[in-house]
Order: C-alpha cells, then structure tokens, then sequence
C-alpha cells in the first residue's frame, strides 16, 4: 500500500500552508481542511490548484475542523479515495490557529475570558486532535509508520499578555500528542508536537504585542533573524520519512536555537 497522501488542518496560511508545499515537493497527495469565507477563501482556491500544478492530487474542505460530522465527512471522503488508489495516510498534521486571546484576570469583568470561550478554544485547539486521530484510526486510514503532527508554541510552557487561553490548549494539545504516541506505538504510529519558534503568519499577527515578541526573539536567536513557518514545515517534511520511527511523543524545538542561547547585550559587540 501506499503512504503518499497527507492530511492537514489549517491549510490556508502559516505552518499548515507551508507544510503542505513541502510534502507536496515531495509526491505526497494534498488533502486539506480550513476555514475562510470572502477573498481568503479565494486564496485558498487558488493555493489548492498551485498545488496541483506541482504534479500531486489536492483537495480541499472548507468547513470547521472540530465539527463531528464535517470530520465525518473528510474521513468517508478520505476513505473512498484510499481504497480506490490501494493507499493510506502518511501524514497528518494539526495546525489549527482559531482560539481567543484575552486575560483571565481584569478589573472590567466584561475584558475576562469566560468558560465559553475557554472551552471552545481547548476543544478546537487540542481537544480535536484526539477525535481525529480516533476517526482516522477506526476507519484504517493509519497504518505503520504514519506519522501524526501537532503545531505546539512557546505559550505551551510560558506566560504571554493576553495568551492564556491559547497557552493552556496548546500545553493540553502536547500532552495529548505524548498519550497518542504511546497507545499508537503497537501500531507503529507515532505521533510528535513541533514547538516552532515566534514566526510571523496571519493568526500571530492577532496576538498583542506581536512585533515586540519578534523583535525580543531575534535577539535571542544565534541566527539573529526569527524562524518562517517554512522552518518548521521542512522539519516535518523530513521526519514524515519511514526512517523517523523511532522518533515519538515529543515536543521538538523548531527555532534556530532561540530556546538555548542565552542573550546578552554586547555578545556582538
């Protein structure tokens, strides 16, 4: 059987855009699900047939990723293309970027993140990476050496103005990922969290003070500049190989070393 078809949520820009023209370089099959409406989801049209000009298969779901019966629906659509073609899924990849910032704690009650929102942004954000996941394996849409992938961040493990909320689906969504590859292992599965460093892409964009967190890590990064969503995406492109085996339930640092380099101020002189 073939393993040359990958499946990516949040497709239309950043680490999911990315991630996909590096697979797609490499002869796998594009299948991708997003959410945009208006000229957005015009670019999103345009993006699957830059794919298809690259010589792979592309498809497209425009929809919300944590709905049950759109996951439903990829998976059947998923399912028929893979008995068709004798194949199954290589690679599967969580970048979905849709949670709410806001601070926990304000004197202006209104400004506080409620329980609603907490809870939606953990369920899109994490939450769903184990429906995925136990939708794609019921259906046998994995089998040996697939290889599951979700876009963590810093805000997994530090504090950030107005991130709470993100930060809290994002350590959730690196502790799901280590239970996933430990229950997948018989399987020959595995399942890793890719921490990139902060890189500027359409949903960073929304966070505040962005520009001064890119600035702080340029400074502490050995390279001097801030990591591309490309980075990251040429990171899982390789470890999608059948050599990457041995390599799971991990968080693995993609971001030029920012994570380990002490800065000081005239280490440049």
């Amino acid at each position: 059987m073939k393993r040359n078809n990958a499946l990516i949520l949040g497709i239309s820009s950043g680490f999911g855009k990315a991630t996909a023209i590096e697979l797609a370089k490499r002869g796998f099959n594009i299948y991708g699900v997003h959410l945009d409406l208006g000229s957005a989801r015009k670019k999103a049209e345009e993006f699957q047939e830059e794919l298809e000009a690259m010589g792979v298969k592309a498809k497209f779901f425009n929809m919300n990723a944590a709905d049950a019966d759109n996951r439903k629906s990829v998976v059947d659509t998923l399912k028929a293309d893979f008995d068709l073609n004798d194949s199954y899924l290589g690679v599967f990849v969580h970048s979905i970027a849709f949670g709410t910032l806001g601070p926990f704690i304000d004197e202006n009650v209104e400004k506080q993140i409620n329980q609603k929102r907490i809870e939606m942004s953990l369920n899109v954000m994490a939450n769903s990476m184990i429906y995925w996941a136990q939708d794609l394996f019921n259906a046998k849409l994995l089998a040996e050496n697939s290889r599951l992938f979700a876009m963590s961040s810093n805000g997994a493990r530090v504090a950030t103005n107005q991130y709470g909320t993100v930060s809290v689906a994002k350590a959730a969504l690196e502790s799901i990922v280590r239970q996933l590859a430990f229950e997948l292992a018989p399987y020959k599965i595995t399942a890793n969290s890719i921490m990139a460093g902060p890189a500027a892409t359409p949903a960073s964009g929304k966070i505040p003070d962005f520009e001064k967190m890119l600035k702080i890590a340029r400074e502490h990064n050995p390279y001097q500049r801030n990591t591309y969503p490309e980075d990251a995406a040429k990171i899982i492109a390789i470890l999608s190989s059948e050599e990457s085996a041995w390599l799971t339930g991990q968080t693995i640092m993609v971001d030029g070393g920012q994570s380990i380099f002490t800065y000081l101020p005239d280490y440049y002189g």
